[in-house]
């Protein structure tokens, strides 16, 4: 099964994302990745979480804009050029990335990178066709 992400519109304000993330705690709703970026009035805020079903319950109660979509979760190769092992394969398939950002809490481990990619299913074959380990359901536990 797809990993699945959130994605959260917040009003480029101080204290939005405090008060998303003051929520999610409040609910027991953990991050295991995060990516915030702003742009001019709104910023976007992508996680992954523990729960997204609860948490996309929990965010539609307090009436926040967001989307769910399923996004990949390598693992880097731990090697000079593990980056490169799983960005080459896509480009050489015409995959482009929209975006890349790391999970949390992986302290001497492989790093796990969450993708967003615009044709997942065929991005999801060919990492798995170059031996890229790819990290399913067992994101929401670590």
């Amino acid at each position: 099964m797809a990993v699945m992400q959130i994605s959260v519109s917040l009003h480029n304000v101080p204290g939005s994302f405090l008060k998303l993330s003051g929520i999610l705690d409040n609910e027991g709703i953990a991050a295991k990745a995060i990516l915030a970026a702003s742009a001019a009035e709104q910023s976007v805020v992508r996680l992954v979480v523990n729960d997204p079903r609860r948490a996309a319950t929990v965010l539609e109660s307090f009436q926040f804009t967001y989307e769910i979509s399923p996004v990949l979760a390598a693992e880097v190769p731990l090697h000079p050029g593990g980056m490169s092992a799983i960005l080459k394969p896509l480009a050489e398939n015409d995959i482009n990335v929209h975006y890349l950002y790391t999970t949390i809490n992986r302290f001497g481990r492989e790093t796990i990178v969450i993708l967003g990619v615009d044709r997942y299913e065929e991005g999801k074959k060919v990492l798995e066709r170059n031996w890229i380990r790819l990290v399913g359901e067992e994101i929401y536990t670590l």
